[in-house]
């Protein structure tokens, strides 16, 4: 469970049983925060002497690695964070990048195991490239000059220094943490290079020169890889040819019934092949039509008969080559079509040939740049038991942060919105042919300002689906599992905007829909309002993966904070409506407290650990400390027990 962002807390440097337990699920969400900071740590830690390319593999191999390895810890209850600095498990993952690139400086011993920091790195590997970082000026090269002249600790001291802005105190417990054992000398050294012009110094460590994650590509040494390459090839052709000759019995290599010989060509496969077989429905059929999903889409789009791109899409996607980008959301098989596939669209976007097919399971989308084959793409989203609020748009294509959409024929307006503002209305989107025009996207990075979703009419009702990086876009719900509705009324929306941003965490899970469910609301013990709960829960495509928020949100807050998370648990669904969450809250008054919510039918709540209390119903508070610790457990009125959601 995590806490809302109100007061920072001492990160641990020294790993006293005092410092709180990190886990690997806290210190993983601080890595993938972090990634590229902590990766430019690792860098400049590093001995120059390793080359710019094997520098960058090693300091991505060194942060991918910084995770606890042990998997068992106490359930916490953070208390909320003001930054990286009040981040336990960032604290912890920089204290192993630290450690680590330290160890990768020091010369190999005879007769000692080499550290594995020491040896290059197995992961990330590139084949055929040399990568490095973008060169700076004058002033980079100097300063990369006197890093590249100093001891990895006086490097270190001057990265936590100058890069991460901790005082001289702090910088101490972390090197002597990562196992420095001179301290004073490094800070020492250190101070050499903070001269007058130290701010200046300071600034150019966020440089585009130190930067392992913005990197240039350059060939490696093309002559000595066609030797190797053809040296490869022979030795592949020959073991190729022992082992058919070591495994053909009499019969072949193996009794395979009544089949065909591997070379015969197989009439349905033969036949999802051929262009001139796809299936076209008419415009007009999901008028009568009792089924209203992607089988009754019609074909649309100014290529539908362009046979060449209609065969080179079946084909790529049939047997995609080497060259071709191919996605597929999770638990969605990406091998090619049993017979003819039916036809969506094809078309031209943007700067592409688009071609969307369907073959009764998956939506499947195969792109080529105009003018050329070469940079195809091949995606594929799984829709089996689609619906029709689930069956009315897939995307066409993205372009510089715009989404195009492709609407169900049934579709009779357009528009896009902003969830994170439900008063200020729709815009609307022209169709043409059932394409909408280009709207923004959500965010994708950065401080999250907006949530764009688009908003479809038909004649059912009006709906809402968002982009979460996949073929298809996810349906927004509200409502109580089990008796969920659309999110389109002005209740729906104000109930959706405090929790948009949180869409971002079931970006390419292959989310089918998410509902938002407020499950209680709690006075506040300083009697300034009361506080939102409210579970959003994904459910996806294959039946499983699914994602779950406990989110809690006071009065006068823009946002909600994600208090809880799990997956593939039962809580929030149709199967098992019941959820119990909890969270550290800091009062007006200064006052820490210990909130926690069950859903309607829970009969009392129990803290145990750092917090100790007990309430009955489904609401309590208790006075606690900050940092404090602690595991809720519940009970229903039928007298199951329920654990806190974590």
């Amino acid at each position: 469970m995590q806490s809302q962002d109100v007061a920072p807390r001492p990160a641990p440097a020294s790993g006293s049983a005092a410092d709180p337990v990190v886990d690997v699920e806290q210190a993983e969400a601080a890595l993938v925060e972090h990634y590229p900071r902590l990766v430019r740590i690792a860098y400049l830690v590093l001995p120059p002497g390793l080359g710019r390319g094997r520098r960058v593999l090693t300091a991505h191999a060194l942060t991918q690695r910084a995770l606890p390895r042990g998997r068992k810890a106490t359930p916490v209850i953070p208390a909320q964070s003001a930054g990286r600095e009040g981040d336990p498990g960032y604290a912890f993952v920089r204290l192993q990048v630290v450690r680590t690139a330290l160890e990768a400086g020091l010369p190999l011993r005879r007769l000692a195991w080499p550290k594995r920091s020491q040896l290059p790195p197995l992961l990330p590997q590139v084949w055929g490239l040399r990568l490095f970082p973008r060169s700076g000026g004058a002033d980079e090269l100097a300063l990369d000059q006197r890093l590249s002249a100093m001891s990895g600790p006086g490097r270190a001291a001057h990265v936590l220094r100058g890069l991460e802005k901790l005082p001289d105190g702090d910088v101490r417990e972390v090197l002597a943490a990562a196992g420095v054992t001179d301290v004073d000398a490094a800070l020492d050294e250190a101070a050499g290079v903070d001269t007058a012009s130290a701010e200046d110094r300071y600034a150019l460590l966020e440089s585009p020169e130190f930067d392992p994650c913005s990197l240039q590509a350059r060939p490696t040494d093309l002559m000595r890889r066609r030797q190797h390459m053809k040296a490869a090839l022979a030795a592949a052709a020959a073991v190729a040819v022992c082992g058919a000759l070591l495994g053909m019995p009499g019969d072949g290599w193996g009794p395979d019934g009544a089949a065909a010989p591997a070379y015969a060509q197989n009439p349905a496969a033969q036949a999802a092949l051929d262009p001139a077989l796809l299936l076209k429905v008419p415009a007009a059929a999901w008028e009568s039509s009792a089924r209203t999903d992607f089988s009754v889409w019609p074909a649309r789009g100014d290529l539908t008969g362009d046979s060449a791109l209609l065969r080179r899409a079946l084909a790529v996607w049939a047997r995609p080559g080497e060259t071709v980008q191919v996605s597929a959301t999770p638990g969605t098989p990406s091998g090619g079509p049993a017979g003819p596939p039916q036809l969506l669209y094809a078309g031209t976007v943007d700067n592409a040939r688009v071609v969307i097919l369907y073959d009764g399971l998956r939506i499947v989308r195969y792109a080529e740049p105009l003018g050329s084959t070469k940079g195809a793409a091949l995606d594929f989203a799984r829709v089996d038991g689609a619906d029709r609020a689930e069956a009315s748009a897939v995307v066409l294509g993205r372009a510089d942060g715009n989404i195009r959409y492709l609407t169900a024929p049934w579709v009779t307006k357009a528009a896009e919105r902003d969830l994170l503002k439900p008063g200020s209305g729709a815009m609307d989107l022209t169709l043409s042919d059932g394409t909408t025009a280009p709207m923004a996207g959500p965010a994708q990075s950065g401080a999250c300002t907006s949530w764009n979703v688009l908003q479809l009419t038909d004649a059912s009702g009006t709906r809402l689906l968002t982009d979460l990086g996949e073929l298809v876009p996810a349906r927004l719900t509200t409502g109580r599992p089990g008796s969920v509705k659309d999110a389109s009324g002005a209740g729906a929306l104000r109930a959706w905007a405090p929790y948009a941003c949180s869409l971002g965490a079931m970006r390419s899970s292959g989310v089918r829909a998410v509902n938002a469910w407020g499950y209680a609301s709690q006075p506040l013990p300083d009697a300034s309002g009361s506080a939102d709960w409210v579970c959003t829960r994904g459910e996806t495509w294959q039946g499983g993966g699914e994602r779950v928020l406990a989110q809690f949100h006071t009065p006068g807050s823009t946002y909600g904070a994600v208090a809880a998370k799990a997956e593939n648990v039962p809580a929030c669904g149709a199967k098992d409506p019941q959820v119990l969450a909890g969270v550290l809250w800091k009062s007006g008054t200064g006052s820490w407290y210990l909130l926690a919510a069950g859903s309607r039918g829970t009969s009392s709540i129990g803290a145990t650990g750092g917090v100790k209390g007990s309430a009955r119903g489904n609401l309590l508070a208790v006075k606690a400390s900050q940092g404090a610790q602690a595991e809720l457990k519940g009970t229903l009125e039928d007298g199951r027990a329920v654990s806190g959601l974590r």
